[in-house]
Parts: C-alpha cells; sequence; structure tokens
C-alpha cells in the first residue's frame, strides 16, 4: 500500500504550465546543458521581440554566443535573422543590416533556403529605403547566382513543396488515426473507472451490513449477559430454597439444580464463543473491505491521473505538430503566392485563385512602355551564347527591379531582347508619372553599365524606350504555360515610339506628354505616321 500511494504522489506531480517569458527564465535558472540554455534564451527574445526590445537583444547576443560555441550553423542564421528584426524595430538600420547579412551568410552555408529568401528580402527593403537601387538591386542579383550555382529553380522549389504538402497530409491522418485510438482507449479507462465506482459503491454497502451485523452481535451478547444475570439471581433463590429444605431433600434437588446450572453454563459459553467468532470474522471482514477499498481508490486515482497526463501529452503533442505544419503549410502558400504574383498582377491572379479563371478588361488610362536594344544582333556575334544571356539577364533583372518599386507598374513580357510594362491597369483613373520615372531610371542604369564596360574595353548595350498612354484590352490566355498580355492601339503606337527614339533617350507621345508636362521637361523632336491614328507628335524627356 505504501508503495501504491507513493507512486500515486508521483503522478500527480507531472503538471506542464504555458510556456510564458517567466516560465522559461525559470528553466533556465535551472537549464544544464548548453543546448538547452540555447533553446531557452533564443525562445525568450522571441517571445520579448515586441516587448522589450532591449532586453531580447540581450538574451539573443547570449544565443549567438552559446551557438557559435557549439557550431550550430542552423541557429546561427535563425538567431542572426532575429537580431536583424530586433534592431529594425529599434530603428537601427545599419546594425539591422549587418545582422541580416550575417543571416544571409550562415543560410548560404546551412543552404537554407527560406532564410536566404527572407534575409536578401530585408537587405533589399533597407537599401531601397535609402534610395540604393543598385545595392538591392545586386544583392538580389547574388541570391539569383547563389541559386544557379546550387542547381535550386523555382520549379525545384514547387515540387518540394508539393512532397512536402503530401508528406505533412500523410502525417495528419496518421494523427487523427493515433487520436482516434486515444480516444478509444480513454473510453476504456471510463468504463474502468465506472467498474471501480460500481466494486466501491459494493464495498460501502458490505461495510454498512457488516456493521448492522456487528450491532446485532453486541445485542446478543447484552441479552447473554442479562441471562447469565438471571441464572445467578436463581442459583441464589434455590440455595435460599435448599438451606430451609432437609438435608437429604436438598441433597437431591442440589443436584438437580447443579445438572440444570451445568448445563445451562454450557450453553453460555458455547453462545459466547459463538460471539467471540462471530465477531473474529467481523474484523477479519472489515479489515479485507477497508484493504480493497483502500487498493481500489489508488488505482482509480493512478488511473484517474494517468488519463489526465495522457490526454493532456497527447493533447499538447497534437496541438504543436499540427501548429507547425500548419506553420510550414502557410508558408508553402505564400511562397506559391509570391510565385504566381510574379507572374500575374495582384488583381489577375486573386480571380484566378478563386474562380479558376480571368476575364478580359478593357482599361481607358494605361500607359505602354517599350525598350529594345541598339545593335542588338552585332553585339549577341561578339559574345559566347552564355555570356550574352547573362548580359541580357542583367539588364531585365535591373528593369524588373526598378519598377517593382512603383505598385502601379507590370511587367507585361519579354520577347527577345525587347522589355515591355504597362501602368494604370486598374478601373480607376491614372498618370504616367511613375512609369517616366522608371524609364528615366533604367537609362541611368544602363549608363553606369555602359561606362564600366566602355572603361575595360567590353561591348555594351545602349536602348530605346518609348511611352504612350491609350486604351488597351488586358487578359489571361492559354491554359498550360498561360501569359497576361494587352492588346491595341496603345501597344502598337508605345512600340512606334520605341522604333522611332534614338539609344540612351526616352520617347514620349504627345498624349503622355501632355499628361505628364508639368512634371518633366520635355523637348519636341518632329512627328511619325501611326497606323489608323495619322500623324503623331513625339516628345524627348530632357
Amino acid at each position: 500500500m505504501k508503495n501504491i500511494f507513493i507512486l500515486f504522489i508521483l503522478f500527480l506531480s507531472f503538471g506542464l504550465s504555458a510556456q510564458s517569458v517567466t516560465d522559461l527564465e525559470n528553466q533556465l535558472s535551472t537549464a544544464s546543458s548548453v543546448s538547452e540554455k540555447l533553446a531557452l534564451k533564443y525562445q525568450i527574445a522571441s517571445l520579448l521581440v515586441n516587448k522589450d526590445k532591449d532586453k531580447a537583444e540581450t538574451y539573443a547576443k547570449e544565443a549567438f554566443k552559446l551557438a557559435q560555441d557549439k557550431k550550430n550553423i542552423g541557429m546561427q542564421t535563425e538567431i542572426s535573422y532575429l537580431l536583424g528584426r530586433i534592431y529594425a524595430k529599434k530603428r537601427n538600420d545599419r546594425n539591422a543590416k549587418v545582422w541580416f547579412e550575417s543571416s544571409l551568410k550562415y543560410a548560404k552555408q546551412d543552404k537554407n533556403v527560406d532564410f536566404i529568401v527572407k534575409s536578401v528580402e530585408k537587405i533589399s527593403d533597407i537599401y531601397v529605403k535609402d534610395r540604393k537601387f543598385r545595392d538591392a538591386y545586386n544583392v538580389a542579383k547574388d541570391a539569383f547566382q547563389y541559386f544557379s550555382t546550387t542547381g535550386m529553380s523555382v520549379g525545384q522549389m514547387q515540387s518540394n513543396y508539393d512532397v512536402q504538402k503530401a508528406k505533412i497530409s500523410r502525417q495528419e491522418r496518421d494523427l487523427l488515426k493515433q487520436k482516434a485510438q486515444l480516444e478509444k482507449q480513454i473510453g476504456i479507462l471510463e468504463r474502468d473507472r465506472s467498474d471501480l465506482s460500481k466494486s466501491n459503491s459494493t464495498l460501502s454497502r458490505k461495510t454498512k451490513e457488516l456493521q448492522e451485523e456487528k450491532v446485532q452481535i453486541q445485542d446478543e451478547k447484552i441479552l447473554v449477559e442479562e441471562e447469565k444475570e438471571r441464572i445467578e439471581e436463581v442459583v441464589n433463590q434455590q440455595e435460599d430454597h435448599i438451606n430451609s429444605l432437609s438435608a437429604k431433600q436438598a441433597k437431591a434437588e442440589l443436584k438437580n439444580k447443579t445438572l440444570e446450572l451445568e448445563k445451562v453454563k454450557i450453553e453460555s459459553e458455547k453462545k459466547e464463543a459463538r460471539v467471540q467468532l462471530q465477531e473474529a470474522e467481523l474484523a477479519g471482514k472489515r479489515n479485507q473491505l477497508a484493504v480493497y477499498g483502500l487498493a481500489g481508490l489508488a488505482i482509480l486515482l493512478i488511473l484517474t491521473a494517468l488519463l489526465l497526463y495522457s490526454r493532456y501529452r497527447s493533447k499538447k503533442k497534437s496541438a504543436k505538430e499540427l501548429k507547425d505544419k500548419n506553420l510550414l503549410i502557410e508558408e508553402e502558400r505564400q511562397r506559391s503566392d509570391e510565385l504566381l504574383l510574379n507572374i500575374l498582377p495582384a488583381p489577375i491572379a486573386a480571380e484566378l485563385k478563386e474562380f479558376g479563371q480571368a476575364k478580359a478588361q478593357k482599361y481607358n488610362d494605361t500607359t505602354v512602355l517599350f525598350t529594345d536594344f541598339k545593335n542588338f544582333t552585332s553585339i549577341a556575334e561578339q559574345l559566347t551564347p552564355e555570356k550574352l544571356v547573362e548580359e541580357l539577364d542583367t539588364c531585365f533583372k535591373a528593369f524588373d527591379f526598378i519598377i517593382s518599386q512603383y505598385d502601379d507598374i507590370e511587367k507585361i513580357k519579354t520577347i527577345g531582347d525587347a522589355y515591355m510594362a504597362a501602368s494604370g491597369l486598374v478601373p480607376r483613373k491614372t498618370l504616367p508619372t511613375n512609369m517616366v520615372k522608371a524609364a528615366l531610371e533604367m537609362q541611368e542604369f544602363l549608363d553606369e553599365i555602359k561606362a564600366e564596360r566602355q572603361a575595360k574595353g567590353l561591348p555594351f548595350f545602349e536602348a530605346r524606350i518609348g511611352l504612350h498612354t491609350g486604351s488597351v484590352v488586358a487578359g489571361v490566355v492559354g491554359v498550360k504555360k498561360f501569359a497576361y498580355d494587352i492588346w491595341g492601339d496603345t501597344v502598337n503606337i508605345a512600340a512606334r515610339m520605341e522604333a522611332n527614339c534614338e539609344p540612351g533617350r526616352v520617347n514620349l507621345s504627345e498624349t503622355t506628354r501632355n499628361l505628364v508636362q508639368y512634371q518633366f521637361n520635355t523637348v519636341h523632336r518632329g512627328k511619325i505616321m501611326a497606323k489608323n491614328k495619322g500623324e503623331v507628335d513625339m516628345y524627348y524627356v530632357s
């Protein structure tokens, strides 16, 4: 019995509370291993990011030192990213950039794609905030080169996502099966507890019956005592009677009375022995019932504790696993959405996701931009195919980065060495101001590249850029490898503006120029014939 109660106390001592900062700090004070201290300090720093940034910074730096000592590259990656976030919240961009760069370095060593992408994004945001577009572009370019070198591609990332999603689905089904088995075990334990409760009720009833039987035996004992007193009184009366008789009569009567007294005494001793025997049996049954009752109670309490602890651990484990899996699924979903947004405008992507198709729409104030490189064919003959694609990719990535700084501009497509973008693909009226800014920044980027390559005696690209504003029809075409495109005279006139532009300049149609003449200085440069439009005036942005 002593061992049973000790076991019961041990089971009751198990209990886990919610992981607050105070709980984690208490665990940290008793932690013995370096790995445990590292994990606890990282968790505390993560919880304090939005509450106490200075304290979060202290814990994070201590965790980073432990990760360095353990040479744990994965934790150095995560803690560096966390410190970058802390400094960003403290508006200390300089230290934030240092730690994000550290996270990027460790992520590349660990081949951690998620933290490479997130670190590059954070560093680019800091550069863009400081208007250092070239530095932001170089960071993104380095990341693309890293993925190309390591053999990672968008298709592989999507394939990994699909495999991971299927694996998570299987694990969720396994968890549901385990949950069903656990609920079945809980039902069995509930029935066992019910049976124990019934047994306890039976024991209580039998105990009550034994108590009633004991009372009855005590009553019989009292009756026997009263009978003995009555017999003694009769004996005394007989003695008095004998004294009054003659010796012979007294002797005979005394003999008879003695025999009767002996019989009564024997009966009395038998009754007393029977009472003592019944009392002993009653005491034995009472002790046995007490043992059974205590044992049943202990078993019931142990089973209850085991049941509650098992349910708590199972629920906590299931909740944690489901939370982790849901977080992973959400991250993969966001990555898939980002890939879709790289191909389509946000409203079109949302419409495709919801309805499976996107309706064509007409927009009346759309500005279309065309770029084309001068002497591309002759330059292509001077470069190897690999170098040609690399140079072209560098320029188009820079163009992508420049237009990504303006939320009203969408890249439409590239056709050979031509690049096409549009702004104003929204139902409200817009101005081409941002499109003109983006065109000038493209020429500025190409001027920088031109200066670098001229200094090295290498061939370089010069681009013609043309813009026109008007109505277009936009929509998604195709089922496999679908594409978002625009059509209309506006597109044709923008292409004519580009074709009649000088390298290194930005050529505007009269319509576009009239919309931005108060924001930019323009120079009239003559007219051209446009199909279905007659002569159209052209203007350079000076």
